[in-house]
């Protein structure tokens, strides 16, 4: 029968084992949309594609994170602090897997835009994708340190990213109105604005589950719509 010592060194073993997957597929969340953003902007077909096959990994992992929190509530009863470890990996865990979701999606749709000449609001694009990979990096950088502030400060990020994205989609409109020829490549541009918009809500949510990890208050919670990365509900 084994020791209270090993039950407990198991029980903390099992923790930091959840901790470090869900800081792993943080990484590999990071990795996939910079480079779903980068085929995007490079029109980089092979790059595209390594981003659809990897999207594997991500969803593999969720499940990993899944069966081990399982196992942890099941066996040990975590409490206190523990047990807000174990809930919010749950909850980062699936925003993380939506993250690389959208940069599948992403990635897919710049396959698409490779097939015709290059149009639309790239630059505003761009930058779009650079204030959301900024959230990203923040929020994951504050799970890995414990920063319960991170929340409020990604909270007026995002106020930023939804402005960004209804200025991109004003003028993909102007584009579609000025050139009908333009209709099909603006769509697909606005999908992958909303999915960027959809990565900065999420890297939001991720923001609040730290705050709640490490001083057991949860920010008012904000209701995201459908979120599914590939409706035209997310326009």
């Amino acid at each position: 029968m084994p020791s209270d010592a090993h039950i407990v060194k198991a029980y903390t073993e099992e923790i930091a084992q959840l901790t470090g997957l869900v800081s792993e597929m943080g990484g590999y969340a990071q990795s996939a949309v910079a480079d779903a953003v980068d085929a995007l902007r490079k029109r980089d077909g092979e790059l595209a594609a390594q981003v659809i096959e990897g999207d594997k990994r991500l969803d593999a992992m969720e499940a990993q994170v899944s069966s081990l929190v399982i196992r942890i509530l099941a066996l040990r009863q975590p409490m206190a602090v523990d047990l807000r470890t174990v809930i919010a990996s749950l909850k980062i865990s699936s925003d993380l897997e939506r993250v690389g979701d959208y940069a599948k999606n992403i990635a897919k749709r710049s396959l698409i835009l490779n097939e015709s000449p290059a149009t639309g609001p790239i630059n505003s694009i761009h930058n779009l994708s650079r204030m959301v990979q900024v959230m990203l990096n923040e929020v994951l950088d504050a799970y890995a340190k414990g920063d319960a502030e991170i929340s409020e400060r990604l909270r007026e990020r995002d106020e930023a990213v939804d402005a960004a994205h209804t200025g991109i989609f004003r003028e993909l409109i102007t584009y579609m109105m000025e050139d009908q020829r333009t209709i099909t490549a603006c769509t697909h541009l606005a999908f992958i604005a909303k999915n960027l918009e959809r990565i900065g809500d999420h890297s939001t949510n991720i923001g609040e589950n730290v705050a709640f990890q490490v001083a057991g208050e949860r920010p008012v919670e904000r209701h995201l719509a459908d979120d599914d990365p590939d409706t035209v509900d997310n326009l």
